[in-house]
């Protein structure tokens, strides 16, 4: 029991044993400064310093730039990037989308992959109901509202897409119809027959937003105009717009030819869209 006490009693002695720390000049000897210390207040002073000194660090590296270079910290500007980053990928993912389904209707154009109730309200209407089962005899001023809606609607499909008066249609070509416009058959376009080689012009100003090579059509352009309406132009000899071309109403963007597998002559087949749906195009141009 004795030596325990003996080594604590001699640990403490050593720790509260006194120095003095002297500063001397050299070349003198003269004292300049001294200090009395003991190994506990060294001890302490160095611990003090130590937490000052983690302290200042962590509210350095916390609350000013200095973080963005200690490995581990993201930075204030790389934050903001990619926050900006993050929303302009939401809309483009949002445009693509929209490509997307801009896209797919022009595949539905060039295939005419449309079902016919889906554009004609007679059809939808005799579909739903038999007139012969349920009949509504009408007020006198339902039946006077209805004509009033009729006449005034009579094309509304198109009239609704092209509100300015001065807007109008220029015939591609000049020829004979060989094939009208029959939605039954999805033949959602005219057929015109006309000379080989002649000039076929754009129906009115717009962009061209495709002019390829298919198999069943051959040369094909097709145009979108404002009022959302597309023009489309098949079985051409020749184009001579690109896509992303502007055109002008009655400028020449292709020649009439005989090209494609379902073509059985030099014709021009012509459609006409309005809103993603087909039109016949003899009600608003034309062709002789």
């Amino acid at each position: 029991m004795g030596k325990p006490k003996e080594k604590k009693k001699k640990i403490a002695k050593k720790l509260l044993h006194k120095y003095r720390l002297v500063i001397l000049n050299e070349d003198t000897f003269e004292e300049r400064l001294s200090f009395k210390l003991t190994r506990l207040n060294v001890f302490i002073l160095v611990g003090i310093s130590a937490i000052v000194l983690i302290t200042f660090t962590t509210l350095l590296i916390a609350f000013t730039p200095l973080r963005e270079y200690i490995p581990g910290y993201s930075s204030t500007k790389l934050k903001r990037n990619a926050t900006r980053l993050v929303a302009k990928a939401d809309s483009l993912e949002n445009a693509i989308r929209v490509n997307e389904q801009y896209y797919s209707s022009i595949r539905q154009v060039l295939s005419g992959d449309i079902k016919e109730l889906s554009f004609n309200r007679d059809s939808i209407r005799n579909t739903v109901f038999n007139d012969e089962e349920i009949y509504v005899a009408p007020s006198k001023e339902d039946s006077l509202l209805r004509e009033k809606v009729a006449q005034e609607d009579k094309y509304n499909v198109f009239d609704s897409a092209i509100e300015d008066k001065n807007f109008a249609l220029f015939p591609p070509v000049n020829g004979t119809i060989s094939s009208p416009y029959d939605a039954s058959t999805k033949h959602f376009a005219v057929d015109i027959v006309t000379k080989k080689d002649a000039p076929v012009k754009a129906a009115a100003d717009g962009t061209v937003i495709f002019a390829e090579w298919t198999s069943e059509t051959g040369h094909v352009l097709i145009i979108e105009h404002s009022k959302n309406l597309i023009t489309v132009y098949k079985h051409n000899a020749s184009l001579s717009k690109s896509q992303g071309d502007l055109v002008q109403s009655g400028e020449v963007i292709a020649t009439v030819g005989n090209t494609g597998e379902l073509s059985t002559g030099p014709h021009l087949h012509f459609e006409l869209w309005s809103n993603g749906y087909p039109i016949n195009p003899v009600n608003f141009i034309d062709f002789n």
